[in-house]
């Protein structure tokens, strides 16, 4: 019996120490960026214009045009995706569901850049130059996989007594999954979609080929956006130092949008509930 236990203590401290190992990358990554970030956290970085080197700038514009084109490549993705992901756990058609997972699979595994270089041949260019929608219609292929796979798991587990449930009081086959599958999966869905969102945020590769960036503000998606990530790129293969330390301060911001989302849909989950 005492062996027993002894074991039985080793394999849990072994487990925890791994889990923890596995996790330390996150934290050190965190740690570092925000020690470097952190000095040029101020209110000016949110409100100015980037700025030659030597004078004080902020990334207002980079900000925006994130948050514009992550907007618009979620408008695009999450119907898609969620529709997918209902498509693949409700019917009842093996070989195009084996279709459908099989090309999710590969096209999340793709390269950005491959992604990027794609917009750019079917969108940008037929467009005739760079643009914020073009970005997000590239960021919005980017997010498709992740919210169909994940819609599709969590879908699968709602249980089928509530699907009976809604048949038997006389449901379509619609009001059930609008009306009683999804909402009761709400909570599983909103986490793919932010998985989804948190990878479209920090992605700088399809954004070079789509958006391109700006240096002043531009609130029209049809012509060059700027974008965090972008500014980011730029500012951190500079030789200045003023502009290596906004790049930090860029990578910290990305951090704190993609904390501030996942907080506010939480909040708004159990809100919901």
């Amino acid at each position: 019996m005492q062996w027993r236990k002894a074991k039985n203590r080793i394999f849990s401290t072994a487990i925890i120490a791994l889990s923890l190992l596995a996790v330390l990358p996150l934290f050190l990554i965190l740690g570092y960026v925000i020690y470097r970030g952190l000095p040029g956290l101020n209110l000016s970085f949110f409100t100015r214009l980037p700025a030659p080197t030597g004078i004080p700038g902020g990334m207002a514009n980079a900000v925006v045009g994130s948050l514009e084109i992550v907007f618009v490549a979620s408008l695009i993705s999450l119907p898609v995706g969620i529709g997918a992901g209902l498509f693949l756990s409700e019917f009842r058609v093996p070989r195009v569901q084996s279709v459908i997972r099989f090309f999710s699979d590969v096209l999340s595994g793709v390269p950005s850049i491959v992604i990027g270089l794609l917009a750019y041949a079917l969108v940008v260019a037929p467009m005739g130059g760079f643009s914020g929608l073009s970005g997000s219609i590239a960021l919005a292929v980017l997010m498709i996989p992740t919210i169909a796979r994940s819609s599709e798991q969590v879908l699968r587990l709602v249980p089928v007594s509530i699907r009976e449930a809604a048949l038997s009081l006389g449901a379509r086959r619609t009001q059930v999954w609008l009306r009683a599958v999804l909402p009761t999966a709400m909570s599983g869905l909103i986490t793919g979609f932010l998985l989804a969102v948190s990878r479209a945020l920090g992605e700088t590769a399809p954004l070079l080929f789509t958006a391109f960036g700006n240096q002043f503000w531009s609130n029209n998606l049809l012509k060059p956006t700027a974008a965090l990530p972008l500014q980011v790129f730029v500012y951190a293969i500079s030789p200045y130092q003023d502009w290596q330390q906004e790049a930090w301060t860029g990578a910290l911001t990305l951090v704190l949008i993609a904390l501030a989302i996942n907080v506010l849909a939480r909040l708004g989950t159990r809100a919901v509930k």
